[in-house]
């Protein structure tokens, strides 16, 4: 009888390893861990300062319908501006934007924490705080989102966007504890102060970045017609218009859980804040499995995303048919774990396809469809809540993601010349399609030819760049 060397292990070993290693290959790149530092720092103190916002209004006033409008005043100028702001991520350097949106941030933390710390704060402070830091969003944004091309490469962007949903994560389980701490023990004020000097760390951090090992992008000269050109190249690249449409559906209903659980937490199992805090926490630390699974993939495409559309709206089912806290638990982070695959694959094939003098414009208008819906959520699922009970809610989330995957599988199906097998792996291979030409491009924009059945769509031909459909 012969013993196995140890030597045959070996391969397998420096396999993992090495995939570990590719999974995080972007913190090799000195200005991204400089971005990923800043991101960290405001993220856990972002929403440290938001819940301290929210329970500063609700202490001044015992108003939850001003806390409602400052969370509106805080989110609809990305509404109003959103547009703007990724026309304005194409014109001007997406670094300097960053470091004058980081100080909009800081200065207008630090004048709302300090009125807070000096007993000199009322409630139009910070409804006034929270309409300037929404509108800073609106062009911070588009920015931060296209500058991960900048900073990463091409070769690492996809893994970049995992590492980052990861942070934003980790942030909002942070976070939150963090505000908790502060506000039991020195007040709301500085959770704001804290805020603000992180948010002035972050723009030291981006300042510190090196130019020169930056990727080099192409701004676009002033001229009028530049949003509808972004507009319009969004309409007619499936593999941008096609993801679009299919996070509004996600998000319209799917993806901001925050009313359903609260709904849950009071009508179904009674805990409380505890529980509520219990629910919302294990959805972040699925999010955190996804963020972390989604850096050792390395591509992904338009029938994935349905596919994950689809797990999405089936996992919600499931929550409304379980009455065991246990298992809601245990869905809640596979939930979690799912919705951020999703989100980071969405994200990532927008930016793969799109040329870069077109990106801010084109993330702009992935943000706004994302946040709108997310905003319409509330009210929709709130409603269904009210008058027809948690478990109907949660029946009613689960469709906003099923009927967009089985629109948007249809629609490409149809509209693309694509087999159904191309976009959902589910629908019966039997099934034969028509290919259907797709609108004319305009003269010079950067768009993806049409392609015959079963074919994978190439990406933009740009140096370094990876196909994000085959």
């Amino acid at each position: 009888m012969t013993t196995a060397s140890p030597t045959l292990a070996r391969p397998a070993r420096i396999a993992r390893a090495t995939s570990l290693r590719d999974a995080f290959g972007p913190l090799g790149v000195r200005n991204y861990r400089l971005y990923v530092a800043s991101q960290v720092l405001m993220n856990t103190s972002g929403w440290a300062a938001r819940v301290a916002q929210n329970w500063l209004v609700l202490s001044l006033t015992g108003s939850t319908a001003l806390v409602g409008l400052t969370v509106a005043f805080q989110f609809a100028p990305s509404v109003a501006f959103g547009l703007h702001g990724g026309v304005v991520a194409d014109r001007y350097s997406r670094r300097t934007i960053l470091v004058v949106t980081q100080l909009s941030f800081a200065l207008s933390m630090l004048g709302i924490g300090l009125l807070a710390v000096t007993g000199h704060v009322r409630p139009w402070h910070v409804l006034l705080a929270a309409a300037l830091t929404g509108v800073t969003i609106a062009y911070d944004n588009p920015s931060r989102q296209a500058f991960v091309y900048e900073i990463a490469g091409p070769e690492h962007m996809r893994r970049a966007i995992s590492i980052n949903s990861a942070v934003f994560q980790l942030g909002a389980l942070v976070g939150p504890a963090v505000a908790g701490v502060l506000i039991s023990a020195v007040g709301e004020g500085w959770a704001f102060l804290l805020n603000a000097a992180a948010c002035f760390i972050a723009m030291g951090l981006v300042v510190a970045m090196r130019v020169s090992e930056l990727e080099p992008t192409q701004t676009v000269v002033r001229a009028k017609g530049q949003l509808r050109e972004g507009l319009a190249y969004s309409r007619r690249q499936p593999a941008v218009l096609w993801p679009t449409v299919l996070i509004g559906a996600a998000a319209l209903t799917g993806i901001n859980m925050t009313t359903v659980l609260a709904a849950y937490t009071d009508d179904v199992f009674r805990d409380g804040a505890g529980g509520y805090a219990l629910l919302t926490s294990m959805l972040a630390v699925g999010g955190v499995v996804g963020s972390l699974v989604s850096t050792r993939s390395t591509r992904t495409r338009l029938r994935h995303l349905a596919g994950y559309a689809a797990v999405i709206g089936a996992l919600l089912l499931a929550l409304a048919a379980t009455s065991s806290h246990a298992l809601f638990l245990v869905l809640l982070v596979a939930l979690g774990t799912v919705a951020l695959v999703y989100l980071t694959g969405s994200n990532s094939l927008v930016q793969q396809v799109v040329p870069d003098e077109l990106r801010g414009r084109v993330m702009a208008l992935y943000l706004l469809v994302l946040v709108g819906a997310q905003a319409a959520s509330g009210v929709i699922v709130g409603w269904v809540s009210e008058h027809g009970g948690a478990p109907l809610a949660m029946v009613v989330s689960a469709a906003g993601p099923l009927l967009g995957a089985l629109a948007v599988a249809w629609a490409i199906a149809r509209g693309e010349g694509m087999h159904p097998r191309d976009v959902v792996p589910q629908l019966p291979r039997r099934a034969v399609w028509r290919p259907v030409a797709p609108d004319p491009a305009p003269a010079g924009a950067d768009v993806l030819p049409a392609v015959a059945a079963n074919d994978a769509v190439p990406a933009p031909r740009r140096p370094g760049a990876v196909s994000s459909l085959s």
